[in-house]
């Protein structure tokens, strides 16, 4: 008995939820041990959401694997449930910390505050608002400081000790060094008094420091959570597009269901003002459905029997049943939410910098720290241990490993979800990255710079063979073969079932009809079949010249006719090409139509350059040609025909009307089929890259400037130093500003 291997699982890709994270430092952490695991393929772990997309292989890796190697760096991963929304379950846990951090705040902030007044308040001319003596004012601030420190401050307290017990450090490390460096000092002071009598050190509190610290931390962190909440508006807005419930007739009743308890085969039914639950094929009565969300048209179309209707799309007519064919994450609208939640959890090549200092960024500040403390307590001027503590603690709170962590993902999160909104799906960080750098711009024609639903205008043989060759093409799903079979049942001819049939991508087709072998395509297919197509060229080269696409037939190895189809340009190809070129970018056109054809289009559109008569795999050593030349290349199309050029380039944007292969191998899909989306998408992936790169000179430009003034580097010549209170102002005000300049994206519009 023979036994053999089972193939493989596919991959499973998965979003959790990972509690704990708090700066770059910690996404590095975990990523590395997460790719280490066995059986995994990817891991992205976004800081801004809290959470890891995962691609694994299972039962290689298992959840309880992936959740080992993430309790080693100190953190806790969590499985979303399958049956709720991965990104409200986010938004959920977004609103709980929310939440408690509200109440951390308003506790420690009240209490902080009037700590500040007990040990300032002569500044702010209160001095006689607290008869205190000095020893029991001192007892005061640690009474209510204390609070603040262990339980307002908890969060970061317990998170470096998790992560310390597994020989880590984080952004929480630094603050919880810092706060109970200055809380403990203030202790001792309190509690053994006679340890600095006689020396060098004034016996002084921070009490008042420690708490205003984490307070204004947990008020960095909880505005920084509220801005970060805007960043999943986009996709938060497409799944709103999804009612909750439908109505299913089910054994001749009429049931309201949860939109879970939909399945394929179910009949669904839709009233007027309703909103499209799920895909399928309507099977009774007939409607307009504004479909804007999806093609950007704004007009309604009409839908009736055998029409495809798609879920989120609004019913604005009449009331009909649909039977249901895709449910769930099957459907149009979540497989659109898919990618850009894939999207916005991958990381472009400009953020590698950016991980390689977070690995090593904690320790470093802790080392500078350290260094800070011994040089001021040394050699600094009396009391030196006042100035080194203060310093110590300054040096550990200013620095912000958070900014750094939080550059890259908000601007991703937010760059691709108002590409989203505008009908522009781009596949992830990479494309972005490479969509900025382009300088080619190649469009194939047909369906892309023209509407692709051609027209048969023009035929020079008889009817009864305009019969056979529209029963061949009846199988194709080319738009000009679309065309011809219009025309035929348009002038009331029945067509026949062909007996073979063969698709020759970029050629034309091969068929056998009622025992006739048609053969109808390019003059090249006829004449590698050895067939004279001379009868047919003057006609062809007046079509040709016109603008035309032709299609040459022959019947039974005997040229037969030339057809002539039109399809006409799209009004607004002219204006995405111009301002292609005022962008400084060359603009190609790659066609399998014949060359007459072609040229006179592109010459209409202003196109610098075009090939034509090209088959499929001609179409991607095109591609190939210019890559070589340096170029770095953009290819728009939407057939089959598009796939492997597609693949090629280094930016493949497809039109969404294309086929399923198309969109497979795009990276930017075009979901309104607008040649002007081509220049905003470029638009916009050079805006989110400046973005990104403006959050990491500033996450960057803040640490640089600002831990040699906390270290005291310019003390010396301009006695300046930096308070640790206004160290964790700063720290707290840098994170803040990240999050709201990746926001800015959100108010990006086209330009043409």
């Amino acid at each position: 008995m023979t036994i053999t291997n089972p193939s493989p699982l596919p991959p499973t890709r998965e979003t959790f939820r990972i509690e704990g994270l708090s700066c770059a430092g910690c996404v590095r952490r975990t990523e590395t041990a997460l790719r280490a695991v066995a059986g995994v393929i990817e891991a992205n772990v976004n800081l801004a959401e809290s959470s890891a997309t995962l691609t694994y292989q299972t039962p290689t890796a298992t959840y309880g694997t992936l959740g080992q190697a993430v309790a080693r760096c100190g953190f806790r991963l969590v499985r979303l449930e399958e049956e709720v929304d991965p990104v409200a379950q986010l938004e959920q846990e977004q609103q709980r910390e929310q939440a408690d951090l509200r109440l951390r705040l308003r506790v420690g902030g009240i209490l902080a505050i009037v700590t500040m007044l007990l040990s300032h308040g002569h500044m702010f001319g209160m001095g006689h608002a607290f008869d205190l003596s000095t020893t029991a004012n001192f007892w005061l601030q640690g009474i209510l400081v204390t609070p603040v420190q262990f339980w307002a401050g908890a969060r970061f307290h317990a998170s470096a000790l998790a992560v310390g017990r597994h020989g880590g450090a984080n952004m929480h490390t630094l603050v919880s060094i810092g706060t109970f460096s200055a809380y403990l000092y203030s202790l001792l002071v309190l509690l053994a008094p006679g340890l600095f009598q006689g020396s060098r050190v004034v016996a002084e509190v921070y009490f008042d420091s420690a708490g205003m610290i984490i307070v204004l931390i947990l008020l960095g962190r909880f505005l920084e959570t509220r801005a970060k909440g805007q960043t999943a508006q986009a996709i938060r807005a497409l799944i709103g597009l999804v009612p909750k419930r439908a109505r299913v007739l089910r054994k001749g009743r009429e049931e309201e269901l949860p939109l879970a308890a939909v399945v394929p085969g179910d009949q669904v039914i839709v009233r007027p003002g309703e909103t499209i639950p799920v895909d399928g094929r309507i099977i009774e009565g007939s409607s307009t459905i504004d479909e804007s969300m999806l093609t950007g048209e704004s007009m309604p179309v009409g839908r009736g029997v055998g029409d495809g209707v798609i879920g989120g799309t609004l019913n604005r007519g009449g009331t009909f049943t649909f039977e249901a064919e895709r449910v769930g994450r099957e459907t149009v609208l979540a497989q659109i939410v898919d990618l850009v939640r894939q999207a916005q959890q991958s990381k472009p090549p400009v953020a590698r910098l950016a991980d390689r200092i977070a690995g090593v960024f904690v320790p470093v500040v802790l080392a500078i720290a350290v260094v800070t403390f011994l040089v001021w307590f040394w050699f600094g001027p009396p009391p030196a241990l006042t100035y080194a503590l203060t310093n110590f603690i300054a040096v550990l709170i200013v620095a912000c490993p958070c900014a750094l962590g939080l550059a890259t993902p908000t601007s991703i999160m937010v760059g691709t979800g108002r590409g989203a909104e505008l009908g522009i799906l781009i596949r992830g960080g990479e494309a972005l990255e490479k969509a900025r750098r382009i300088d080619v711009v190649v469009f194939d024609k047909t369906g892309t710079l023209t509407h692709g639903r051609p027209a048969l205008t023009d035929w020079s043989g008889d009817a009864a063979t305009l019969a056979l060759v529209a029963a061949a093409e009846d199988r194709s799903e080319h738009p000009v073969a679309r065309a011809v079979v219009v025309a035929a049942r348009e002038q009331g001819m029945t067509l026949a079932v062909p007996e073979s049939f063969i698709a020759l991508p970029g050629q034309g087709i091969s068929a056998v009809v009622v025992g006739r072998n048609v053969l109808v395509g390019t003059r090249r297919l006829l004449g590698e079949a050895g067939i004279d197509t001379t009868a047919g060229e003057a006609f062809a080269a007046g079509l040709e010249s016109a603008g035309k696409s032709t299609l040459f037939v022959a019947i039974d190895g005997q040229f037969a006719g030339v057809a002539g189809v039109a399809d006409s340009v799209r009004a607004e190809s002219r204006a995405a090409v111009d301002a292609l070129h005022a962008r400084g970018m060359r603009v190609f056109m790659l066609s399998g139509d014949n060359r007459r054809t072609a040229q006179a289009i592109a010459a209409t559109l202003g196109i610098d350059q075009v090939e034509a008569e090209l088959l499929p795999e001609q179409k991607g050593a095109a591609i190939r040609r210019l890559q070589q030349e340096g170029c770095v290349v953009a290819m728009v199309g939407d057939g089959v025909n598009d796939a492997p050029a597609l693949a090629q380039a280094d930016v493949g944007i497809a039109m969404a009307a294309g086929s399923d292969v198309a969109l497979a191998a795009a990276d930017i899909t075009l979901m309104h089929d607008e040649p002007r989306d081509v220049v905003a998408a470029v638009q916009l992936s050079r805006a989110t890259l400046a973005n990104i790169r403006q959050n990491l000179f500033w996450a960057f430009a803040y640490n640089v400037l600002l831990i040699p003034l906390a270290a005291g580097v310019w003390f010396p010549w301009f006695g300046v130093l930096l308070s640790p209170v206004f160290a964790a102002a700063a720290m707290a005000f840098s994170s803040v500003t990240v999050v709201t300049n990746a926001l800015r994206l959100r108010r990006f519009q086209r330009v043409v």
